[in-house]
């Protein structure tokens, strides 16, 4: 049964990759944490979510002892393919900027491996409880009211929170108004993002930009893949038949010309409006946020996750500082460390909704929008000082 009452020095919320980070980091360097998570054991391992982790993101976990998994069992990956009216070009980024790669391996895979390390360390985690509110963040006794799975309310008593339950969650919610900034853009893209039970149909992440819209094609494992098609807003992501999905992922991604997708099974899709929203400042007195509750960011460039176990390993290393050496200085400069690696993600993120998406209309506006964009494209395939601040930017975090 979940534990409805406690305290702990520092109460994460939420047992996603920075979450999970964060409270390894801490119980290594000896500082009392709990995680409170609202979903049970087996919703956790069934998340499927991104899978791209950027060098510096397999760098900090190798670093801390928590990369044995995806180290085994991940494997790397350098190459992406643009499809275009144009043709199609190939490039190998780990020949490119810092020859940097990304290592492919499943969230779900990843949290399940933070968690068992968690646990087998001593660590604390209440399941089935969900962050109401965290309640006197600015005053003297911080503390986080919850209500369990089968609806106790209860209180745990903290002298930090970390905020890792999502732009949705209690942490966010808990911030007043007038003590924080949003910035949120909302791109005017959807996709439908698809789960295959499908072998990957090519050796790299593909990118198609079609007059139909936009598809992608990501390999998860050898037998998985994910594949995105651009919809209209509002479309249901239970609208479409797998053969119909199958047929539109031909025609943009050039089958025809360029060989059959695999086909298999759609076992998840979901309807994704590419939205981007951060806040700021990231600290409201002992509320810290990290993950998606610090920044949304559109999976357009798979930075996601890498940004959460980066804000992790920041957080973690103040927290530490200021528990056990009373130096504050990591917890005083957290947000603004942190907001100079988000807005450089999104800026990236921003540059590759535009290079991927051309423009619906037959206006002036969208013919010139699309000129511009199709330059971009042939600039990236011809010129190797492009290529590299591409290479540098989509792996770097």
């Amino acid at each position: 049964m979940p534990t409805a009452d406690g305290s702990a020095d520092v109460v994460i919320l939420g047992a996603g990759p920075a979450g999970l980070v964060l409270a390894n980091l801490l119980l290594t360097r000896g500082v009392d944490c709990v995680v409170l998570e609202r979903a049970e054991l087996e919703h956790l391992h069934a998340r499927a979510r991104a899978g791209f982790l950027a060098a510096n993101t397999v760098r900090i976990l190798d670093r801390h002892g928590l990369a044995d998994g995806l180290l085994q069992r991940g494997h790397t990956h350098s190459t992406c393919e643009f499809r275009t009216e144009d043709g199609r070009f190939q490039l190998d980024y780990s020949g490119l900027g810092r020859g940097e790669v990304h290592t492919v391996y499943p969230q779900q895979e990843l949290v399940g491996d933070l968690l068992s390390h968690y646990l087998a360390a001593g660590g604390r985690i209440s399941f089935g409880t969900e962050a109401v509110a965290v309640r006197d963040a600015d005053g003297e006794e911080p503390s986080v009211s919850v209500r369990t799975a089968d609806g106790r309310p209860g209180r745990w008593r903290a002298r930090y929170v970390a905020g890792c339950d999502g732009r949705h969650g209690a942490a966010r919610r808990s911030i007043p108004d007038h003590s924080v900034r949003r910035f949120h853009r909302d791109h005017g893209v959807t996709w439908l993002g698809l789960l295959a039970e499908a072998p990957p149909s090519l050796d790299a992440v593909g990118y198609a930009v079609h007059e139909r819209g936009f598809a992608g094609h990501m390999a998860r494992t050898s037998a998985i893949t994910r594949y995105y098609l651009q919809c209209e807003r509002g479309t249901p992501a239970d609208s479409w038949s797998d053969e119909r999905i199958w047929d539109e992922l031909d025609l943009r991604m050039g089958a025809k010309e360029y060989g059959p997708l695999r086909r298999g099974l759609i076992v998840q899709r979901s309807a994704i409006d590419l939205e981007s929203d951060v806040l700021e400042p990231l600290r409201y007195g002992a509320l810290f946020l990290a993950g998606d509750a610090a920044s949304l960011i559109s999976p357009s460039a798979a930075k996601g996750a890498n940004l959460a176990v980066l804000e992790a390993e920041l957080l973690a290393r103040a927290l530490v500082d200021d528990l056990t050496r009373k130096d504050p200085t990591g917890v005083e400069s957290y947000s603004a460390r942190c907001l100079a690696r988000i807005w450089s993600a999104q800026e990236f993120s921003h540059w590759m909704i535009e290079l991927l998406h051309g423009a619906s209309g037959r206006d002036d506006a969208s013919l010139f929008l699309n000129r511009t964009r199709r330059s971009r494209m042939a600039s990236l395939r011809t010129s190797r000082s492009q290529q590299d601040w591409f290479a540098e930017r989509y792996v770097g975090v």
